[in-house]
């Protein structure tokens, strides 16, 4: 018997609401949050407030797009953390109230375990390539960096991860550094492919084991652009396509350093990637042809769900449900979520 989950998703300053029917999209809507680009950042005041004005639009646009009521469905998944409380307390709330009024149970989701398990969104009349049990995944994102071992649907290893800043901060602060605005991630991938990656080299970290260091390389950064100021005040302008190749490569390599340390230790050949920053074409470039070159099965997300949204907190509701594992109606968001299976 088929399994129907909505899924609403409200961790930072994207509202977002799927219906997934087994492991296959129904409908995944979004609504994002412009406000936030002229402060340079996420206002989280201001984002909570966007998400108590968007979120029932969107679960009824998304549940219209399906075709289904919430009649048919059988759970509502929803986000519980890590992120911005007061977006967290807004998903919450409103599955709690859609729990109660529908009769439907609440299953609580990990942002992070869905980013990972995005893979496993199944779409229509497509060939879908999911990955096989047990794969490595590098998430990377604005405010995580791990190297995680799947070994099942909902059994997880953090093997690696960042002991400061995530990569997708250093992304932002280069482009903060620069003047290219926010988000800076996207600008700055976009001026990399103009540039050249090897016209300058910043300090890379040396961290032991399996884990990531992103402060080091921000202050070298940071350094490199006030001294060159000093001596041209137009070096930024001047060079800047090959800041961002040469800042991207780094970056890029400090992260697959790593990964192929974890492959070889673990001879999983089953490699992933998720998060925010797979939508870097830098990354998803150099992870396939490190995937050639290491005979990996590589797997990239579809740009849409390497950022927030539901389809990911419903595939992971879908792999709870089978295990009846529901929420109590006291449950409370978690800026900062408990580990992968706790």
């Amino acid at each position: 018997m088929s399994v129907t989950i909505l899924g609403i998703e409200s961790s930072c300053d994207d509202t977002s609401a799927a219906i997934l029917r087994d492991e296959y999209l129904l409908s995944n809507v979004m609504a994002s949050q412009e406000v936030h680009r002229q402060y340079g950042g996420v206002i989280p005041e201001l984002a909570s407030r966007a998400h108590q004005q968007n979120i029932l639009p969107v679960v009824s646009e998304a549940l219209r797009q399906a075709g289904v009521t919430m009649d048919d469905v059988d759970a509502i998944a929803f986000t519980r953390g890590p992120g911005l409380l007061g977006s967290l307390l807004v998903g919450t709330s409103f599955a709690k109230g859609l729990s109660l009024s529908c009769g439907k149970p609440m299953i609580e989701v990990n942002h992070l375990q869905g980013h990972i398990l995005s893979h496993f969104v199944k779409v229509e009349g497509r060939e879908n390539h999911c990955p096989e049990f047990p794969y490595l995944c590098l998430l990377v994102s604005g405010g995580h960096t791990q190297i995680v071992r799947v070994d099942a649907p909902l059994k997880f290893e953090i093997l690696g991860h960042t002991i400061d800043d995530a990569v997708g901060e250093a992304f932002d602060k280069c482009a903060k550094h620069m003047g290219l605005g926010y988000p800076g991630g996207p600008v700055v991938d976009r001026l990399a492919k103009e540039g050249d990656p090897m016209k300058f080299r910043f300090a890379k970290p040396n961290i032991p084991d399996l884990n990531y260091s992103f402060s080091g390389i921000k202050t070298s950064l940071l350094y490199f652009l006030r001294d060159h100021l000093k001596e041209n005040p137009d070096f930024i302008e001047e060079n800047k396509a090959d800041i961002c190749a040469s800042f991207q490569k780094d970056l890029i390599d400090i992260l697959l350093k790593k990964l192929v340390i974890a492959a070889k230790q673990t001879g999983i050949r089953q490699v992933a990637i998720s998060g925010g920053v797979s939508a870097n074409s830098g990354l998803r470039n150099r992870i396939v042809e490190e995937g050639q070159k290491r005979g990996w099965t590589t797997f990239l997300p579809e740009f849409r769900f390497t950022t927030d949204n539901a389809a990911m907190i419903a595939i992971t509701g879908y792999f709870k449900y089978q295990q009846k594992l529901f929420a109590p109606l006291d449950i409370a968001p978690l800026s900062r979520a408990a580990e992968y299976g706790d």
